[in-house]
């Protein structure tokens, strides 16, 4: 086992000092705006909807889960845990809500360490050295949100595209080439660019080249979410973004996506579609990364209470410059921060996939799978058509992305850790 100075690359006195000083940066000195212009922040602020209230045509679940996530994230105060309620936490076999709340406090930095041992220890129990590889595709970059910290928000002035059928084809063609088996397949959040039936267009195609297929597109029905099924999809990711609904509201300025309840709601929907995954994530460092990791962490955890044959995921993504504002940049959420969190998952849901995102750089990305990750995804680009040399009409991307590698290199350099990577985890009897 690689001790922590080694997976994060800081030393535990570096490591205390510097949660001493992100802590002391305050919300106004966090710069994450894409271009405001006054006339659309006028024209905002005359049109704004109520987020908190459905739109005609979303499906209203007769479900308590978001209240219960909302009211225990509103009353986490984490600077009430001590290093013995940490250690408590480490100590049991089964933890609690109150032991993940433990985990994820100030108080468990200087035990970072002994986290990370426990997180190991718990990944080989149950998923042994084994690490799933995906890419994920993006088929189409037209939004309807205004979500001020996103590349793909539709007031910004990027290159716009969507691929058509034969362009998936190729796009997908060409990604199976390199043996991946596993593919993700994202939008941006637009009915009207790419309706459920283009989507499930894709995810037919899909099936002729991948053995598993997940979705990152926009929240849907129960229904539509069966259809996807029906044609193909297995799983679905659905960030939340922030928990906190006031600053969620600040956030998302216009769009279906503006919808607090209902993007909350999404992954139950998707399961009663018939998905048999659920991934959950908050982009950390959008507002209180400590309450927005407890509250995904919660919110999971109730859903597979609830829903016990639903394969849990998370994500852990931090913020990344995007085109035209390369000044966004996570606020409090460091690389000790971010093994806390990632650790704070694995311990708490041992069973769930963990994905570490090409947001962050080949050496985290490595040192996180050695110790709680459990997927990694390889060839990335979040631009529309990259991955075929012959789609002329390419969209610009979503973001900057910190690990380049190929999936041959990822591959490669997961067998130099004495990983085991694995293109499909899962086959359908017919």
């Amino acid at each position: 086992m690689s001790s922590t100075n080694n997976t994060i690359g800081q030393s535990a006195e570096q490591i205390s000092a510097e949660s001493k000083s992100a802590e002391q940066h305050s919300a106004d000195q966090h710069l994450n705006e894409s271009i405001l212009s006054k006339e659309i922040l006028e024209d905002q602020k005359k049109n704004r909807i109520d987020h908190m209230t459905y739109l005609p045509g979303m499906e209203v679940l007769e479900s308590d889960i978001m209240d219960q996530v909302v009211a225990a994230m509103n009353d986490y105060d984490y600077d009430r845990y001590t290093e013995n309620d940490v250690r408590r936490a480490l100590a049991h076999d089964n933890r609690t809500p109150e032991d993940f709340a433990a985990l994820l406090s100030p108080a468990a930095l200087p035990l970072l360490e002994d986290i990370a041992q426990a997180a190991r220890k718990e990944t080989r129990k149950h998923f042994g050295n084994s690490i799933c590889m995906f890419t994920p595709l993006y088929i189409a970059n037209y939004c309807e949100n205004y979500c001020i910290y996103c590349g793909f928000n539709c007031h910004n002035k990027i290159n716009r595209a969507i691929l058509n059928d034969e362009q998936i084809e190729k796009e997908m063609a060409a990604i199976a080439e390199t043996g991946l088996q596993e593919i993700l397949i994202l939008t941006g959040e637009s009915r009207k660019k790419s309706d459920v039936k283009y989507i499930g267009n894709a995810c037919r195609i899909a099936r002729k080249y991948f053995k598993v297929i997940g979705l990152e597109v926009y929240p849907m029905n129960s229904d539509e979410y069966a259809y996807l099924h029906q044609c193909g999809a297995d799983y679905v990711t659905v960030f939340q973004e922030t928990y906190n609904s006031d600053k969620y509201e600040t956030l998302h300025l216009a769009g279906h996506k503006r919808i607090y309840p209902y993007r909350v709601n999404a992954q139950e929907r998707a399961i009663r579609g018939g998905m048999r995954g659920v991934g959950f994530g908050a982009l950390l460092g959008l507002d209180d990364f400590r309450k927005d990791a407890f509250a995904t962490g919660y919110h999971a955890y109730l859903l597979q209470r609830k829903y016990p044959h639903a394969e849990i995921a998370f994500s852990c993504p931090r913020l990344r410059p995007i085109i035209n504002n390369d000044r966004i940049n996570p606020r409090d959420v460091h690389e000790a921060q971010l093994l806390q969190v990632v650790c704070a998952y694995r311990l708490f849901m041992p069973f769930a996939s963990i994905t570490v995102s090409t947001r962050e750089c080949a050496r985290v990305r490595d040192n996180l799978v050695n110790i709680c990750a459990t997927k990694i995804s390889a060839g990335v680009s979040t631009g529309i058509g990259s991955h075929a040399d012959d789609i002329e009409a390419k969209g610009d991307d979503q973001f900057e992305i910190s690990d380049d590698r190929t999936v041959d290199e990822v591959y490669n350099d997961l067998l130099k850790n004495d990983l085991q990577p694995v293109m499909n985890d899962y086959v359908y009897l017919q």
